[in-house]
């Protein structure tokens, strides 16, 4: 998973989440494995931040909720990740305590050690989600933001990278777009990132 094995056996769900209630970091947990989240840069933060606000800018008036990675999403029994912004426009979801179940947008900011595991195990996971429309994963290092779009609510995805200040995101599905200039505003790339 790309991040460190904090219990070395195996939990059941329900341990799972007395473990999140009791305890000041979060974990993700993936079929029985429990994993501590490791911290993030400022980079990683300002970007989720200002990714989070021109979500939340388009989809609160439309009453819609956007959270950022303190709120885990259930992809399964098996597997409970904490994505950096999660929106969800699903009544049960938005009234819900601890746990979206219905995103319709994630997003994931990349570090070299998040990377792997965001393009693999997550996206694998992540498209079985039948109310999920797209998946970002944006870097923090470069202007690169990647897409995954549903096709028309079925099975099949689409793939679009976008590497210029100037690109346009558009999520086609809600009537809204995003440009990278926005996302990266102020930000100052660090190789060490």
């Amino acid at each position: 998973m790309g991040y460190a094995q904090l219990i070395d056996r195996r939990m059941t769900v329900e341990e799972y989440f007395e473990l999140e209630e009791q305890s000041e970091i979060r974990h993700e947990y993936y079929d029985g494995n429990i994993y501590a989240m490791a911290g993030t840069t400022l980079n990683h933060n300002r970007i989720v931040g200002k990714v989070r606000n021109l979500l939340g800018s388009h989809f609160l008036p439309r009453g819609c909720d956007v959270f950022s990675e303190n709120i885990k999403v259930k992809v399964s029994d098996k597997y409970y990740p904490y994505p950096d912004v999660i929106v969800t426009c699903a009544p049960k979801d938005i009234s819900g305590t601890y746990v979206v179940e219905h995103p319709s947008i994630l997003v994931e900011v990349t570090s070299k050690h998040s990377e792997e595991n965001d393009r693999t195990l997550k996206l694998k996971q992540y498209r079985t989600i039948s109310s999920l429309q797209y998946y970002l994963l944006v870097s923090q290092r470069e202007y690169s933001v990647e897409v995954f779009s549903r096709v028309d609510g079925g099975d099949l995805w689409t793939y679009r990278s976008f590497e210029n200040e100037e690109d346009v995101i558009r999520f086609d599905a809600f009537n809204f777009e995003i440009s990278l200039k926005t996302i990266y505003d102020d930000i100052e790339f660090a190789r060490s990132e």
